[in-house]
């Protein structure tokens, strides 16, 4: 019985969640609304027996993604008047994505239900021992059966990365390079200066 509440409440939490993600007008509160999203999904994963993607929710989404997020929103200076007015100018080409894609999986559900298409059926090679978790098949098959292309999935994010930083890097003109050397052989009455000012006069710079 308290798997079919926990079931109800998480499953309600997260569609709400997710609407008010999309409906709401501040981006901070629509961020916060899909990190709540994110952790009823966790728990929904919980309950169907997968606390690997339940962990990989929590950490890598909520943890990074949706962190980030928020920290991106919160330190831009969002005018959200052009917001809206960018919402509403694209509105119609964001319905007829929507529309396409809905009718894509209108028909491939209806292909699938006609016989037109056939999934894939397990063949029992990955299969593991009997007591073993999800967290334990999972690393095997990563670092055993997948690990070629779990390296190349790595090495592929790292070109991403770098890419990134060599993109968003600029080389500023108005900085003079820094000398350690000088710095470090610098006296101290090179580097501050004894005035006696006058009283009212205050300090001349």
């Amino acid at each position: 019985m308290i798997h079919v509440i926990a079931f109800y409440l998480f499953a309600v939490m997260t569609i709400a969640s997710g609407a008010i993600t999309i409906l709401s007008r501040n981006p901070v509160h629509s961020v916060l609304w899909l990190i709540l999203a994110f952790f009823n999904a966790a728990g929904l994963m919980i309950l169907v027996g997968a606390e690997f993607i339940a962990m990989l929710l929590v950490i890598v989404y909520v943890g990074a993604v949706a962190v980030l997020f928020l920290f991106v929103v919160m330190m831009l200076n969002i005018d959200f008047a052009e917001l809206r007015a960018g919402f509403v100018k694209n509105f119609p080409f964001g319905m007829l994505v929507a529309v396409v894609l809905l009718a894509e999986m209108v028909l491939g559900i209806g292909a699938y239900k006609a016989g037109a298409l056939q999934l894939g059926t397990p063949d029992g090679m990955a299969a593991q021992p009997a007591g073993t978790s999800n967290i334990e098949a999972i690393g095997a098959l990563l670092y055993g059966r997948y690990l070629f292309l779990f390296e190349a999935a790595g090495v592929i994010l790292l070109v991403a990365m770098i890419g990134a930083i060599v993109l968003t890097h600029r080389q500023r003109g108005d900085t003079r390079g820094q000398k350690i050397s000088k710095q470090i052989a610098r006296r101290p009455e090179e580097a501050t200066v004894n005035v006696k000012p006058e009283v009212g006069k205050g300090v001349s710079l």
